[in-house]
């Protein structure tokens, strides 16, 4: 059932979800593992965030850089998009949310790509609710393609050109980028779209951040005064 939106919760929030190979470390299981209870952790963050208003969800989930980790561990990613990705998405899809998968995919497994394009088009219909999922992604590859798109096109190079080309056109810029894990940094993360967002990190890895944690985030969210460059009498 969705909630009614609590005052100060984000619009836009995005999550960088660090750790889940740590969290599995310290508890002497394999990284695969980390990832298996990082992915169950995404499902559940995602339906208390649409539940408490939030319209729009970004989560990072594999970079371009993590594409260079090693293949036993890349595999066991690919199994879990494989084996419970469209699962998990068509539960969370089934609130009304259309997916949206960002990033670089061409340079995923083909069936990889194919289960990605099913859950898209089975969400394509769905408005004012979305979900993107960052996979093999990289801000500052997309910022170039986009400014090229722009030049391709022969327009000028403007910022409203260059975000009517970004994998997040359409969308509000998030207005809270959370990261756990400890880590205090963006990790080419959403560079453009994030340059007024609130940052907000937790000391705790993803696969152990709650719900309550989110509430915290948003909370502190709330507290925070966002001035655009203004100042308060501005405002």
């Amino acid at each position: 059932m969705k909630m009614e939106k609590k005052i100060g919760v984000p619009r836009h929030v995005a999550i960088i979800m660090d750790g889940n190979g740590r969290w599995a470390k310290a508890r002497l299981m394999p990284r695969s593992m980390g990832h298996q209870h990082g992915l169950s952790r995404m499902m559940g963050l995602l339906e208390h965030a649409y539940d408490v208003g939030v319209e729009y969800v970004t989560v990072y989930a594999l970079s371009t850089e993590n594409l260079n980790r090693p293949k036993e561990e890349l595999n066991g990613l690919y199994d879990l998009v494989r084996n419970r990705f469209l699962e998990g998405i068509r539960k969370i899809c089934s609130k009304g949310v259309r997916l949206r998968v960002i990033g670089e995919t061409e340079l995923l497994p083909q069936d990889i790509q194919e289960i990605i394009r099913k859950a898209e088009e089975e969400t394509a219909h769905f408005v004012g609710r979305e979900v993107n999922v960052a996979l093999a992604y990289g801000s500052r590859a997309e910022i170039v393609r986009a400014a090229k798109d722009v030049l391709a096109a022969g327009e000028e190079l403007t910022e409203e050109a260059i975000a009517r080309r970004l994998y997040t056109r359409g969308q509000p810029d998030p207005d809270l980028i959370i990261r756990t894990g400890k880590e205090k940094r963006l990790s080419n993360f959403l560079l453009y779209q994030g340059a007024y967002a609130e940052l907000y990190f937790s000391d705790k890895m993803f696969p152990e951040f709650s719900d309550a944690d989110l509430d915290e985030a948003f909370a502190e969210y709330a507290r925070r005064t966002r001035r655009f460059g203004k100042t308060d009498e501005q405002l």
